[in-house]
């Protein structure tokens, strides 16, 4: 049933979006800004000058974008193993495939997904890292005054290549990475349960937890870059491509600068794979 993989990788995917934007706004700014000392400075600067709803700034474009990126992330996933093990994905409990066919799979899932995914992750980021506080009467506007407006002064002043930049790190950071994803989940749940049966409720979100978590990890050096990459641009050209902003955040801030935001990247990846997962799963079986 592939097109209905689809739609339920785009439901859990907004679900598990709505669940970790807050989360994913304090990685942002932690990535891309130095003038934080740590998750709750920036949690307490968010909150003190921009109220709550600065937590959820560029949320309503990806809950109809990236949550549909992540429908072709499951979906591509699903289907590549159905080719490659000639088993459904309902079926995979009963008739496991190999950890190789799972990995390619999700590898080839994350390449597809970071095409589809590269304009639209690049606005949330420019959307999140505007720091404006609350607006008072005769205080300045924001650069952006929503996603279209952000796509169209990007697209105004960086042209078709800024709408696409940072879009090859993503490339990058995604296809090993949810390879790794997908293998961790798997692995979990096989261990969790006895041979032959579905996982149970509590098992898959532990699995989907684990998952984001080993994700994460071997995501965030790239991710950094990537974000960086992203914002470059925006008022001055610092970095000439990935390598050099690569090796000049190593000289100007150490190796310490690759694991920006891995403590926030694993508190959110936790609880929104776990909901991920436990929302597909369930979604697949009600329609089995």
């Amino acid at each position: 049933m592939p097109a209905e993989e689809f739609v339920a990788g785009w439901v859990s995917g907004a679900l598990g979006l709505v669940l970790g934007h807050p989360f994913d706004t304090i990685k942002v700014r932690l990535q891309s800004q130095n003038k934080y000392r740590g998750i709750l400075d920036c949690a307490s600067q968010i909150y003190r000058h921009e109220s709550v709803l600065g937590f959820f700034k560029g949320m309503s474009f990806p809950i109809a974008s990236i949550a549909l990126v992540n429908s072709v992330l499951f979906g591509v996933y699903s289907n590549v193993l159905l080719v490659l093990t000639a088993t459904p994905y309902q079926e995979r409990w009963t008739h496991p495939a190999m950890y190789t066919d799972i990995f390619l799979a999700g590898c080839m899932g994350g390449f597809v997904q970071s095409y589809c995914l590269g304009p639209f992750d690049l606005i949330k980021v420019r959307l999140q890292n505007q720091t404006e506080p609350r607006l008072k009467p005769g205080s300045p506007q924001p650069r952006y005054r929503g996603p279209l407006h952000c796509m169209a002064s990007i697209l105004q002043k960086e042209g078709v290549q800024g709408l696409l930049r940072g879009s090859g790190t993503l490339m990058l950071r995604d296809t090993p990475t949810l390879g790794i994803y997908f293998v961790t989940y798997e692995w979990f749940c096989r261990y969790s349960t006895p041979k032959g049966q579905e996982p149970s409720s509590t098992t898959v979100l532990v699995a989907g937890g684990f998952a984001g978590i080993a994700s994460w990890v071997t995501a965030t050096p790239l991710d950094v870059i990537k974000c960086r990459m992203q914002m470059d641009g925006l008022k001055e050209r610092l970095y000439r491509g990935v390598v050099h902003c690569m090796a000049s955040s190593l000289r100007q801030e150490g190796p310490g600068v690759f694991f920006r935001g891995l403590t926030i990247n694993s508190a959110r990846a936790f609880p929104v794979n776990a909901v991920t997962f436990l929302s597909y799963e369930y979604l697949l079986r009600w329609w089995g």
